[in-house]
């Protein structure tokens, strides 16, 4: 497990190969995404009661 071992990272080095242990930088920047601020939702008008709801 060394220099000659091609499952390691440092035998792809020396091998110079790439693979799952040993990835190439991407051509395209890294983009962050913005963070969002949170819109708060309107309170709800009070619910109208009718004269059923009052009578029980």
């Amino acid at each position: 497990m060394g220099r000659g071992d091609k499952k390691t990272a440092k035998g792809k080095r020396t091998i110079g190969s790439y693979g799952i242990t040993r990835k190439r930088k991407s051509d395209k920047p890294v983009v962050v995404a913005e963070k969002v601020e949170k819109v708060e939702k309107a309170e709800k008008p009070a619910k109208k009661t009718t004269k059923k709801e009052t009578a029980k």
